[in-house]
């Protein structure tokens, strides 16, 4: 492995169809004044509402609520939360929901004490905190993010037409994370698939990056070849247990930031992808499948040998008679037929976007250097024409 680097990941995960159980002994370690963050509702209908407000109550909380946290959370939606957090003073933010609701959380957490207005600081300069960090801990009820166990958030700027994520520090990453994977049995098809993709992203952005023999793609190849097969079986039984509960696990260790060590990491897909959301206010991981494609299809000549890896180790593609070329390309094949497989998005237009968007989304995009070609704005605008 090439390089120095430190790891820590404070955020305590508590795994297993009884996990909830473990909230109460989280609960005891913060103050009375809790913000509860929720989605549209849809933990009311399966009774997670009721239980988490029973637990709380039953610990002699006082809840404060802030409800209808959007998929793609949205700048004002923050401000509202900061002031219902700051107002009331409270000492932990739980969120119950998917990765949404804990990018919400974490940014109230951080935005609530702040001098200033937190998207101009946060987002737009991206800039570290220097204020009072609010706790958050997490219930989560959909996979893909990651975000239950890292510092990142992503907050919409619709009027700006900006998608921003913040990878903060390990002071913002989440206290504690309840994980049972029943709880994401309720999710839509669309909903699973789509966060299943999101956490694949999440691997290949981190493993399409260096060339070093480097301990870290040898887990994210196994964390690939886990995901790959549970899919399968969650695409066909949503409610089998083995297969979510791995799909949740692999979510959990995809973006904790353990693989990306050793490593540059690349995250053009995402930097597209979030551009896209900022438009069209689409599904996260449809975005990224979305451009996905196109975009390994343009960036595989500068990295061939990983490319031509990925294809053996993680798609079983036999490589005997076959050039590095031949070899690689068959891979991602086996990747978009699994992607089709599992019912993906697999072009923008179904997504919503436009000829007229196109160079607004090309504007918006960041450009990473980490991967193994920089893009230049007119690869970016063809990696959207070729995703249409």
């Amino acid at each position: 492995m090439l390089g120095t680097f430190s790891y820590t990941n404070p955020t305590k995960l508590y795994f297993g169809e009884d996990a909830l159980d473990s909230l109460p002994r989280e609960l005891a370690r913060y103050g009375d004044r809790v913000l509860l963050a929720y989605g549209g509702g849809s933990i009311k209908k399966t009774g997670l509402y009721d239980e988490v407000r029973g637990i709380l109550e039953a610990a002699g909380k006082e809840v404060f609520e802030v409800p209808g946290v959007m998929p793609n959370p949205t700048v004002e939606k923050l401000y509202a939360g900061c002031t219902v957090a700051r107002d009331n003073d409270v000492d932990l933010i739980l969120a119950v929901g998917g990765g949404s609701v804990v990018d919400y959380a974490k940014a109230v957490s951080v935005s609530a004490w702040c001098d200033e207005d937190p998207w101009e600081k946060y987002y737009a300069r991206l800039e570290e905190p220097d204020n009072r960090i609010i706790p958050v801990g997490s219930v989560l009820t959909m996979t893909g993010t990651g975000s239950e166990m890292n510092g990142g958030s992503v907050i919409t700027n619709r009027a700006t037409k900006q998608k921003i994520g913040h990878v903060f520090g390990e002071e913002v990453f989440p206290k504690f994370a309840i994980l049972n994977p029943r709880l994401t049995f309720t999710v839509p098809r669309y909903q699973m698939v789509a966060g299943i993709f999101d956490v694949m992203s999440h691997i290949l952005e981190q493993y399409f990056s260096g060339d070093d023999d480097n301990t870290s793609d040898y887990l994210a190849e196994g964390l690939m070849r886990s995901l790959v097969h549970s899919s399968r079986i969650a695409a066909v039984d949503p409610e089998d247990y083995e297969a979510r509960s791995n799909i949740m696990w692999t979510s959990a260790w995809a973006l904790n930031t353990l693989i990306a060590k050793g490593k540059s990491t690349d995250w053009m897909v995402h930097m597209i992808g979030q551009a896209i959301g900022a438009y069209t206010d689409t599904t996260h991981g449809m975005t990224l499948s979305a451009i996905s494609p196109a975009y390994y299809r343009l960036v595989m000549p500068y990295g061939l040998p990983k490319f031509a890896r990925f294809a053996t180790a993680v798609w079983d593609v036999d490589a005997s008679g076959k050039t590095d070329e031949e070899t690689a390309a068959e891979g991602l094949e086996h990747m978009e037929d699994w992607m089709r497989e599992l019912g993906l998005v697999m072009n923008i237009s179904e997504l919503g976007v436009t000829d007229d968007m196109i160079d607004g989304i090309a504007d918006g995009s960041f450009v990473m250097d980490g991967g193994y070609h920089v893009l230049d704005r007119d690869e970016i605008v063809a990696v959207l024409e070729a995703s249409k």
